[in-house]
């Protein structure tokens, strides 16, 4: 996985125009920067998902699954593409090709902000070498994290697909701002007044309202 520009759920503008100004007002430019990231990578940690933007993120499935009404004992007709795939499988003895796959992140809310797309499929297959897949012919369904091969695609059973691709939040929903916040006045909290509570504000009941804003989106 490459590194991707860091980019908070809540800006430091958005967390010190509210209540919670106070709480940073004695932090460097940098240390406030840092707060909100760091709180950012908590909040999705608590969710288990990738919710602001990335790139270039790898991830490996193994092709172990086919779908029935994909079966390709059904007679219908194919393209010359699917047909050079299909022989092939045949020729090697096997007809059971693998069409769908699922990428790991995708919005579990609002998939009208979300944007993905997948920049590269290598397939790396148990025999017969590997292929790397043109993009433009699969199918990919950013709201479900859906990736469907063009029929005929040789990709037997035990296959290791090798996916590169980026997502994320283009526009952050309001509620994980809110969560974002909530966890970075929680995380100063503790770091600037960790035993007698004088700062006025609870810090794990701070966590427990980002936690709650966050259980939507956590994954299941």
């Amino acid at each position: 996985m490459t590194l991707d520009t860091p980019v908070p759920l809540a800006t430091v503008a958005q967390f010190t125009e509210g209540p919670f100004a106070n709480l940073v007002s004695g932090y460097s430019a940098q240390a406030q920067s840092d707060l909100m990231l760091q709180a950012t990578r908590a909040c999705e940690s608590a969710c288990d998902r990738r919710l602001v933007p990335f790139a270039a993120l790898v991830e490996t499935q193994r092709a172990d699954a086919m779908d029935i009404e994909d079966a390709l004992d059904s007679y219908v007709p194919l393209d010359p593409t699917s047909q050079l795939g299909f022989s092939r499988a045949q020729s090697l003895g096997s007809t059971l090709l693998v069409r769908h796959f699922w990428v790991r992140e995708f919005p579990a809310r609002y998939p009208e902000l979300w944007t993905g797309s997948i920049s590269n499929i290598a397939l790396l297959r148990s025999y017969s070498g590997t292929q790397s897949v043109n993009v433009s012919t699969v199918q990919y369904e950013t709201d479900t994290g859906h990736v469907r091969f063009q029929l005929g695609t040789f990709v037997p059973p035990g296959t290791t697909i090798v996916v590169t691709y980026s997502g994320g939040y283009a526009t952050v929903p309001a509620d994980l701002v809110q969560a974002c916040q909530f966890m970075a006045a929680s995380m100063a909290v503790k770091q600037l007044d960790p035993v007698d509570g004088r700062s006025g504000h609870d810090p794990d009941a701070l966590r427990a309202d980002a936690l709650e804003m966050l259980a939507p989106y956590s994954r299941r």
